[in-house]
């Protein structure tokens, strides 16, 4: 079942979320871990600004989450260290404007007393009583949206080499409004194409372009990116590989098989050219945002 998070924290802590691109963070003490992994995409969260303004301001859901190795926010920039390293970016639904949070919030007795935890869930039914009271209709409890199929192809006609793959796979990545990267660096290897949300953030999306050879040790890399960040991971081959990645997913990298993707490598090309027909589009019409 969907579940509702209640996300707490200072005017100051919401402020710097929202300029870097909606990224929450939590630190990696037991309890916050267990809530942590207990996150799913697509979970509903409220936003609560702490004193003074003490109450709900606006409602998103969990689009990705990751663990952080690089400092982001200004306190660990200045410490340079990470001090909230299990990180989740989410999408706003609705949200205050900052000049609205003290005379606008949604708050309650009850609601102030749960206030002092940072993380925690919300039942469904308060979760509710807030939309009206900022005037949103209610939401219905409904199953979890299960994962997206996998994507595949046809045939392996016209398959585009290594190289060309990655530059399809970057220029699709900042079409969509992140920051993508070929041979990014892991540790003593490289990842073919990475997609991230903010400079100093770690990779969300990961890539690894396997045309040929053994999909072995790709399918390996991957599953550290995974490990190392709670990456979005997915390996784009020919389908004549597919065989081969499934028992390797069901065997020695059984721990990642709900994580990792197969992307048939003909498609990746198919989606560009969608992506650049439809950026023209917008481009007519004058609605690309600047």
């Amino acid at each position: 079942m969907k579940q509702f998070w209640l996300m707490i924290g200072t005017e100051k802590n919401w402020k710097v979320a929202f300029d870097n691109n909606n990224i929450w963070g939590l630190k990696d003490f037991r309890e916050l871990r267990a809530l942590w992994n207990m996150i799913r995409i697509g979970d509903g969260l409220l936003f609560y600004v702490s004193k003074p303004a003490s109450g709900i301001v606006g409602f998103g859901n969990i689009a990705s989450k990751f663990k952080q190795t690089n400092p982001l926010w200004p306190d660990e920039i200045k410490k340079n260290e990470v001090i909230w390293p299990l990180r989740f970016e989410f999408d706003i639904e609705y949200c205050l404007p900052p000049s609205l949070w003290r005379s606008r919030k949604y708050t309650s007795n009850d609601l102030q007393m749960i206030s002092r935890m940072v993380f925690q869930c919300y039942p469904i039914e308060e979760v509710n009583i807030a939309r009206t009271a900022l005037g949103l209709k209610s939401i219905q409890e409904v199953e979890s949206i299960p994962p997206a199929a996998e994507l595949i192809g046809a045939s392996d006609a016209a398959i585009p080499n290594h190289d060309d793959v990655k530059a399809f796979l970057t220029e699709i990545g900042r079409i969509q409004g992140y920051i993508a990267e070929e041979e990014y660096p892991l540790e003593s290897t490289r990842l073919d194409v990475v997609w991230r949300r903010v400079e100093r953030s770690v990779p969300t999306f990961v890539f690894e372009v396997q045309i040929g050879g053994d999909i072995y040790h790709a399918m390996a890399k991957l599953k550290h990116a995974y490990d190392l960040w709670n990456s979005h991971i997915f390996l784009v081959a020919s389908m004549k590989e597919k065989s081969r990645y499934q028992e390797l997913l069901s065997g020695t990298f059984h721990e990642v098989e709900n994580q990792m993707r197969f992307i048939d490598v003909t498609l990746v090309k198919e989606l560009l050219d969608k992506k650049r027909s439809y950026i023209d589009i917008e481009q007519a019409l004058g609605i690309v945002r600047r």
